[in-house]
């Protein structure tokens, strides 16, 4: 185990982590020359008050002080930066995920074909689903789940970008909703994932994109779906799809089918993912959009000490020019 420094690491650990903690023990020096610096400064002041004063003084002007103390701050800030650069600090950045299994999870109960979305709710869903899966990086997996009142997995988890779209364009409406089973089918789509040639033991994240408009009216609740999706650690990103105002024809009969977001909503929330609405087919592929560079990409640790080490040469130039100025005054 690497010991921090106990004075600085509450000051420093909150904003960074480092590579390189013990270093940070240069940091005790900069108290030292501070310091130093007043009690010289002191000393001086107190000197100069016993100097009687001459004609001399009255005509020529002292040093600029400000800008001395302006340089020595400022080599100060410079050797501050520059041990913080020093004990390698570290920051999350986004890189493109190698490996991942999405599966796209698509609600096609009857409700879906209200047109309160042109030319309606599952058609739009369909060319919406499909350009997200097409978008996805190439060594990622994609597996389609459709669900109404059953769900079915209709592509295993795969490669083959056809295969998946051709699954989504042949979706047609069927009765009931059962958002739980269409979990649940997920999940055990993901158990078909087969393994990376060049690292068989790996597991890749996983992810459940699910799609529907409405909330479940047969089947096993989805908040124990979402339990179990969490407990696998597959988080759910859930998209509520339609408007307040949607409607079907049943018999002549206009049958209201608005959109239910408190549901998806608590299914995301359990299950760790992410609870995104979409009222139009512009909204809906904007959605799927924001998806993928979520799930296209990863956070992870990376040294940024060229920032700290560029700003304390600056701070270190700024202060060199101070000095200098001074110099210049010198006869």
């Amino acid at each position: 185990m690497i010991l921090q420094p106990l004075a600085l690491t509450p000051l420093l650990t909150p904003l960074l982590s480092f590579l390189e903690p013990v270093r940070l023990w240069w940091l005790l020096l900069i108290p030292a020359l501070v310091g130093l610096y007043l009690f010289l400064v002191n000393r001086k002041r107190k000197r100069n008050a016993r100097i009687a004063r001459t004609m001399f003084d009255l005509v020529i002007p002292r040093d600029r002080t400000w800008l001395r103390h302006v340089a020595v701050g400022l080599s100060i800030l410079s050797l501050l930066t520059l041990t913080i650069a020093y004990a390698k600090p570290k920051g999350e950045v986004s890189v493109p995920r190698e490996r991942a299994t999405i599966v796209v999870t698509i609600d096609v109960s009857l409700s879906m074909e209200a047109t309160d979305v042109q030319p309606n709710r599952l058609d739009a869903a369909k060319s919406a689903a499909e350009g997200f899966v097409n978008s996805l990086p190439p060594k990622f997996n994609v597996s389609v789940v459709s669900f109404a009142g059953t769900a079915t997995t209709l592509v295993p988890p795969t490669q083959d970008r056809g295969a998946a779209t051709a699954a989504i364009q042949s979706l047609q409406p069927k009765a009931s909703t059962a958002i739980g089973e269409g979990i649940y089918t997920s999940l055990a789509a993901l158990a078909q994932v087969p393994p990376d040639p060049g690292d068989p033991n790996s597991v890749a994240p996983a992810r459940i994109v699910l799609l529907s408009d409405g909330k479940t009216q047969i089947g096993r609740p989805s908040d124990e779906a979402a339990q179990q999706a969490k407990a696998q650690s597959v988080p759910i990103y859930t998209i509520a799809y339609g408007t307040p105002d949607g409607y079907i024809d049943i018999g002549g009969r206009r049958e209201p089918v608005p959109v239910d977001r408190a549901e998806l909503a608590r299914v995301s929330r359990i299950s760790g993912g992410t609870a995104y609405t979409a009222t139009s087919a512009g909204q809906l592929k904007d959605v799927y959009r924001d998806i993928g560079s979520s799930v296209g990409t990863e956070k992870i640790d990376k040294e940024v000490t060229s920032r700290y080490a560029g700003l304390g040469l600056a701070f270190a130039i700024l202060a060199a020019l101070g000095m200098v100025s001074l110099g210049a005054r010198w006869p």
